[in-house]
């Protein structure tokens, strides 16, 4: 099943880093933030990734094209033009980079992908500056046991974010950042079915505007609670945060 990963977005609340890269470059612990949303999945067994990229998306081709050379010895052989690795480091990870436009939103991007994903059948989706220790495999049964279009994580973080009202298993209201409110809120670590590009029309969608919203009228939004650790970062405050978690031994969301 691939993981799609969102990398395209201009991250202007972390200016103080994004002026010169991508947010999921920012780096924790001397590694971007997206290699450890995708070690979370890995953990899991889900190797195959989808980044839709976007702003400076070529910096996020260089790391992966740069991968091997950064985790593993290496000799070259310079008259043959031949470089081997040794001590092989390096994740069994496919990795996929499409440039997804450098304006589209959310939706767009998804939208953007629909000729290689729909076929395919079901897969994940996530955003690229957002970790958790949530068992991605557990998602992924609930998932299976709802019989929906899609599921979302819903956790419980501070009130600055927007908010989600589920009854049971079924999401009943979704909104996305009001001035007001407390409660569940979406949390990425999203699972779809390939109906869910039916929601979807153009580089102007956000998906977690009407796409959501009329998942929840026709009934097809389940939500997966997730009452562990779950972080984002949207603030160099935020990121000096997980900064710290990660020198200090606490990174909760280090599952692997």
């Amino acid at each position: 099943m691939k993981t799609v990963i969102l990398c395209g977005g201009l991250g202007t609340r972390l200016s103080e880093e994004t002026q010169i890269k991508p947010k999921p470059m920012v780096e924790i612990g001397g590694l971007p933030i997206l290699w450890h949303v995708m070690k979370i999945y890995s953990y899991y067994g889900f190797m195959d990734f989808v980044l839709a990229l976007g702003y400076k998306g070529e910096i996020i081709k260089r790391f992966f094209i740069d991968y091997n050379l950064m985790t593993n010895d290496v000799t070259a052989y310079l008259g043959g033009g031949k470089v081997e690795y040794a001590n092989n480091g390096a994740e069994d990870w496919t990795v996929s980079m499409l440039n997804t436009g450098r304006e589209s939103l959310t939706g767009g991007r998804l939208h953007r992908l629909e000729g290689m994903l729909r076929r395919e059948g079901r897969f994940m989706l996530t955003y690229g500056d957002g970790v958790s220790d949530i068992n991605i495999r557990d998602l992924v049964r609930f998932h299976e046991k709802s019989g929906k279009v899609a599921t979302v994580t819903a956790v419980r973080p501070p009130a600055r974010f927007g908010g989600m009202a589920i009854d049971g298993d079924m999401v009943v209201d979704f909104k996305e950042k009001p001035q007001i409110g407390e409660g569940w809120i979406n949390g990425g670590f999203f699972v779809f079915e390939p109906e869910i590009f039916d929601y979807l029309h153009g580089d102007m969608t956000v998906l977690e505007g009407d796409p959501m919203e009329n998942l929840v009228k026709d009934g097809q939004l389940a939500a997966y609670r997730h009452t562990g650790f779950w972080h984002c970062m949207d603030t160099l405050r935020d990121k000096n945060a997980l900064e710290t978690m990660w020198m200090g031994g606490k990174a909760e969301w280090k599952v692997w």
